[in-house]
């Protein structure tokens, strides 16, 4: 009898695979709207859009006035952004050509020329908003947010919210763009202009790219913007998706000539007979629970480190040593030829575990940033373990995401991540360490978003995520900039996993000098007090211009030398010189506060990094802090204390890899600190 019960137990998961449906089809649909002249199925249209011989967005000269026209072109059928069972997110990808003429002066020269068009998903059906002429591109009808629809918009028209004429903007459920770019030649000069858009639902990641020229083909697009987003936050389950345009007082003609769309969840499976499913798997899951339970206790363990372990290549080469959800296993071969087998014109940077290369992975359509950790450095292989570890959990607007891994040869530690166009703050401040240009400065919004989107992360990172994350090298060479110059932070080699409420467990100080906080020095141990000093640090150089300074310069150190300033009410003489002033002075005052506050001496007097973002976002008053900074009397003498051995870099190395996160050059030597370190 107990033989038939085990039997039919182990009956049970072959059962429920005979019963599920096989994996929904990509969904996909293509329109050559070129090769015919009737209308072609599936379209339906609003307002002023029409088809004839492709589809017309606004009015033409044959049926009327060309000005304050909007027009939408959408398919007939809703397209789903989440499994309806599963509730798993849709990953979809769109290619088009479009043209867009300035009527009265095609070679696009005209001044009065506009608007634009875009690509969007709405609720289905689409609904063409009533006054949504003009500017609003036929998708609002206020510049208001809080509309339930995504756009991309290639606008023509520069408004009083649009950053110049010609641009690429997001729309997140309002007109003014969240992440735009500037074209640098005219959208509107009748050329065939070829757009792909994809979306990766499970990454969160929206993509855009943007070509001209001749017939070609719109999925060879380069790449132009990325941007986190849940789609999911702004829009139904089931949406519309399509086209729009408008023009106001001043006019041109927009066409679409060619669209394709694939998306991973075909509208048309049927779900109903997973219900069924579920309910047999309810039975089953209670079988399994034990194994359920052990698995996961034997997943969170593996997902940890203690200090000192040792990790040999066996451990490396088990693939179900990893985070296998998100990021994803490459091949080697797949990743030398994104980067013609690593060539030296594709190094973006060096450092003491390796370098760093840029590639482009095709089946993607991806820009990526390779971190090619060096054979035989034991340090480095213990960073990229780490980063794969904990850098494949987390999911945030403000992180560098890391698309995923390969360690298929002995000695080849490859991570991919997606690629920052715009490089780090600290090649923004002071150029980098492979002799090129510094970029040009910053503008004051950008070091103001930089500090608060820094202070997002990590508070992401200490009381968001399941497991506390303790990052331990926050500096401006780890802090990255997107296409929209929206803060990353990246590079998660020493980072630490620990439970909320508790510490990491480390003994081994790791670091870079200027940015340590002071116990850090003494005790070796980090927490999330060390991260918010590291954070001051950074908001104060962010805004200064200036270094944390070592003991061979001649300048004053910066936290000091910002600390007097503030006890002679003249902090904002700290402001970097290179703005010349252009600057919102309770902006300014406030991330200089913060910072100070944040890189207290003694770790009991520094905030949260909650309470700290909340004054950046001016949620909270500003602290009353000392007039002199204070000194940490709890430490013992200098002279009683034991030289450390510690893992820590300058505050001067350059961005080892300033496209993706830094290597560290000098990480795991083993250096000494020397006693002038102790007073920081």
């Amino acid at each position: 009898m107990g033989i038939s019960i085990s039997a039919a137990a182990a009956g049970i998961p072959f059962i429920l695979l005979l019963l599920l449906p096989s994996p929904a089809a990509a969904f996909s649909f293509t329109y050559n709207f070129t090769t015919g002249d009737t209308a072609p199925s599936g379209i339906a249209f609003q307002g002023d859009a029409f088809f004839n011989k492709f589809i017309r967005l606004t009015r033409d000269e044959r049926i009327g006035p060309i000005t304050s026209s909007a027009g939408r072109a959408f398919f007939s059928r809703p397209v789903p952004l989440r499994d309806p069972v599963s509730r798993r997110r849709a990953s979809f990808s769109t290619a088009f050509s479009f043209s867009i003429t300035a009527p009265d002066d095609p070679s696009g020269s005209s001044a009065a020329s506009g608007d634009g068009l875009a690509f969007f998903l709405s609720p289905f059906p689409s609904v063409l908003p009533n006054r949504s002429a003009g500017g609003l591109l036929g998708l609002f009808n206020s510049s208001a947010n809080g509309f339930p629809l995504v756009a991309v918009e290639f606008d023509t028209y520069r408004n009083d919210w649009d950053p110049s004429d010609d641009h690429v903007g997001v729309d997140l459920g309002g007109i003014v763009s969240a992440a735009t770019v500037d074209w640098k030649t005219s959208m509107k000069d009748g050329r065939r202009a070829h757009a792909r858009i994809a979306y990766d639902g499970d990454a969160r990641n929206l993509t855009v790219a943007l070509s001209y020229g001749g017939g070609g083909d719109p999925t060879d697009a380069a790449p132009l913007l990325w941007y986190a987003v849940d789609l999911t936050e702004y829009l139904p389950d089931d949406v519309a998706v399509g086209f729009s345009a408008a023009t106001g007082e001043a006019a041109e003609l927009h066409q679409v000539l060619y669209w394709e769309f694939t998306s991973t969840i075909d509208p048309r499976e049927e779900t109903i007979i997973l219900w069924v499913v579920l309910g047999l798997c309810g039975f089953l899951l209670i079988l399994v629970g034990a194994g359920v339970l052990w698995f996961v206790s034997q997943w969170r363990k593996a997902g940890e480190l203690a200090d000192g372990d040792e990790m040999g290549y066996d451990e490396l080469a088990d693939e179900e040593f990893f985070v296998e959800s998100g990021p994803r296993r490459f091949r080697y071969s797949d990743l030398a030829a994104a980067t013609r087998n690593f060539s030296d014109e594709r190094k973006l940077g060096q450092g003491g575990f390796g370098a760093v290369y840029r590639g482009f992975l095709k089946d993607l359509g991806l820009s990526v940033a390779i971190k090619r950790v060096s054979k035989g450095s034991t340090q480095g292989r213990k960073e990229y373990a780490a980063e794969v570890r904990i850098i494949s959990q987390l999911r945030h607007r403000h992180l560098v995401r890391l698309v995923g891994w390969c360690h298929e040869h002995r000695g080849d530690f490859l991570l991919v991540y997606e690629l920052m166009p715009n490089g780090s703050v600290d090649r923004h401040l002071y150029g980098n360490n492979n002799n090129n240009a510094a970029a040009p400065p910053l503008s004051w919004p950008t070091r103001y978003n930089v500090a608060v989107g820094l202070a997002s992360a990590l508070l992401y990172l200490h009381e968001e995520c399941p497991q506390c994350v303790v990052h331990r090298d926050v500096k401006p060479s780890n802090v990255m900039l997107d296409a929209a110059f929206s803060a990353r932070l990246g590079d998660f080699g020493l980072a630490k996993l620990v439970d909320h409420g508790s510490q990491p467990r480390t003994t081994a100080l790791a670091g870079t000098l200027g940015y340590l906080a002071p116990e850090c020095v003494i005790t070796g141990k980090t927490s999330r007090e060390s991260d918010v000093y590291s954070f001051g640090v950074v908001a104060l150089e962010v805004v200064c211009g200036r270094r944390p300074s070592e003991p061979e310069d001649e300048n004053p150190r910066l936290v000091p030398w910002v600390w007097e300033l503030y006890g002679k009410r003249a902090i904002l003489e700290a402001a970097d010189k290179r703005l010349d002033g252009r600057f919102d002075h309770e902006q300014m005052e406030r991330v200089m506060v913060v910072g100070l506050w944040c890189a207290h001496p003694d770790y009991a007097h520094r905030p949260s990094i909650r309470q700290a973002l909340n004054v950046l976002k001016f949620e909270a008053p500003l602290p009353l802090l000392p007039p002199k900074m204070p000194v940490p009397s709890y430490f013992p003498p200098p002279e009683s204390v034991a030289p450390v051995s510690v893992g820590v870099t300058s505050s001067r190395d350059g961005p080892g890899g300033s496209e993706c996160g830094s290597s560290r050059s000098n990480a795991g030597g083993g250096s000494e600190i020397d006693e002038r370190f102790l007073d920081l």
